[in-house]
């Protein structure tokens, strides 16, 4: 019987050029973010926000961050996942931390889940953009959400 199993993780190197690379994209933009990297078991790796970016959206990134880390799929694609099952979508949407709309990524590298990337303070869609622009930036598996 196995006790123990390695377990990769985001390292803090590409945590960091993944929030600065959202943070440029956001910049070329014209919008104002806060970025999140959390590793599988959602424990908060690295982080930036950007002046001016709304400071509600601070753990709105976290936890997308934390959510797409997590189940390993983008969070923009929860309301598919549930589609059809209406306690699925109450029950998981009340859940704390759990956000069910876009702009938190997993991080995948060769198809393994070694964290999450999640960007609130523009649109859903802009979220989005940046954090992909955070995935491309380190190698990560390309995803959109």
């Amino acid at each position: 019987m196995k006790v123990a199993v390695p377990q990769s993780t985001v390292a803090w190197e590409a945590a960091h050029a993944a929030v600065e690379a959202a943070v440029r994209k956001a910049e070329s933009l014209g919008v104002r973010i806060n970025v999140a990297v959390a590793d599988a078991g959602g424990n908060l790796v690295a982080f930036l926000r950007m002046p001016g970016a709304f400071p509600q959206s601070i753990s709105i990134a976290i936890d997308k961050a934390y959510t797409a880390g997590g189940f390993g799929f983008p969070t923009g694609k929860w309301m598919d996942v549930c589609a059809g099952n209406e306690g699925m979508k109450l029950g998981f949407s009340a859940q704390p931390r759990l956000i069910v709309f876009g702009g938190g990524l997993p991080i995948r590298v060769g198809g393994e889940l070694v964290g999450g990337i999640g960007v609130s303070g523009a649109s859903e869609e802009q979220d989005g953009i940046c954090a992909r622009a955070g995935l491309l930036a380190i190698g990560a598996d390309d995803v959109e959400g």
